[in-house]
């Protein structure tokens, strides 16, 4: 388990690999969402943020303002030989969120709890365009997907954010929203837990 490191040294602590990719997803509250990627083999590390937004707004107090334009996101640094970006996808819409919730995720309620895919690249873009419409032709959900296709930069969000469901297993909103995604990801992706 890695020790709690303030924003700057865990932004650096672990150099990127030429072979890494990056994937940013936002899932309603990025506490969960990270917690639920930071226990997927492949994933080399996960950072709590805010993307689709500007620089000067990134915020908590500005992003929970909902005037912003930023949603809760996390931003996934991971090893494509080990688990591919089709996989990550499947997590997230699987276990790390519900994606048919517009603008909220269980309590939160606001476009910064939104579901929204900020494709890195034009492979990216394409691969999340396809599990959407594969998952919509299956009819996997009663309601209709809301996740959106965005872009914008990402920027990390304060180090009291980071690792936060690490940190406080016993968090009341951690015990009652986000330590049931990760008993879900150990039961539908066995294969890809740690």
């Amino acid at each position: 388990m890695k020790p709690f490191l303030p924003l700057a040294l865990l932004l650096a602590a672990a150099p990127a690999s030429a072979k890494d990719e990056v994937a940013v997803l936002a899932g309603g509250c990025f506490w969960g969402v990270e917690g639920v990627f930071e226990h997927v083999k492949g994933v080399r590390d996960v950072i709590s943020g805010y993307a689709g937004g500007r620089a000067r707004d990134a915020d908590y107090a500005a992003v929970s303002s909902e005037r912003t334009g930023h949603a809760e996101a996390v931003r996934i640094r991971f090893d494509p030989e080990r688990i591919s970006y089709a996989e990550l996808l499947r997590i997230y819409f699987t276990v790390a969120h519900d994606p048919t919730q517009l603008n909220r995720q269980g309590p939160d309620v606001g476009p910064s709890y939104r579901s929204a895919i900020f494709p890195q690249s034009d492979a990216q873009r394409e691969t999340a365009r396809a599990e959407i419409a594969r998952l919509a032709a299956a009819r996997t959900y009663r309601r209709p997907i809301v996740t959106k296709l965005e872009s914008g930069a990402f920027y990390p969000a304060e180090a009291y954010h980071q690792d936060f469901m690490r940190r406080n297993p016993r968090h009341p909103y951690i015990v009652r929203n986000d330590a049931p995604k990760l008993a879900a990801l150990k039961r539908a992706f066995p294969n890809l837990y740690r």
